[in-house]
């Protein structure tokens, strides 16, 4: 009896332990699969450009130059410039939510303007908050952080390119 109980405790025990790896592949299943690099087309320009997903980073960035900050109506805006990757530069404003103090690795904190944005990947779309900041020495233009990601992606580290950003008419974030 004993021993009937031991086993019993056992298969029991291995049932416990699998149970949370169980809930969280369920979770994993409903999201959707990306590469590490993709396609996005940003809103409210319809702009389509190169993007590197990052888990190691919290927010997403933004390639943007020739920042310039004005007052609209009582209200922060930048204007910025935003390079295809054709090279042609497309210009945007858009309201000032804050202004963000980033940790850089070696480099010390740096203070950037973060807005807000739509992001179209693949038949995904999500407005979401980035930080807007020079990028010119990085292969991509834009960088997408958890916080874009959580809940609803999943990133595949050996894809890159894996659809093209299709989201149909988005709201104008005006």
């Amino acid at each position: 009896m004993k021993f009937f109980l031991a086993i019993l405790a056992s298969i029991l025990g291995s049932l416990v332990c699998t149970l949370p790896t169980v809930a969280a592949d369920k979770k994993a299943a409903d999201k959707k699969i990306v590469g590490w690099v993709e396609k996005v087309r940003i809103y409210p320009s319809g702009l389509v450009i190169r993007a590197k997903l990052d888990t190691g980073a919290e927010y997403s960035s933004l390639d943007a130059r020739n920042l310039t900050f004005f007052n609209r109506s009582g209200v922060n805006w930048v204007r910025f410039d935003v390079i295809e990757g054709d090279g042609k530069a497309v210009t945007l404003e858009r309201p000032v939510l804050r202004q963000a103090t980033i940790k850089r690795h070696f480099l010390g904190s740096q203070k950037r303007p973060v807005i807000r944005i739509g992001v179209c990947l693949g038949n995904f779309y999500r407005e979401t908050e980035v930080n807007l900041v020079d990028r010119t020495g990085f292969q991509y233009r834009m960088l997408i952080g958890r916080k874009f990601m959580e809940n609803f992606l999943v990133i595949d580290p050996a894809a890159k390119y894996t659809g093209e950003p299709e989201c149909g008419e988005q709201p104008s974030l005006e």
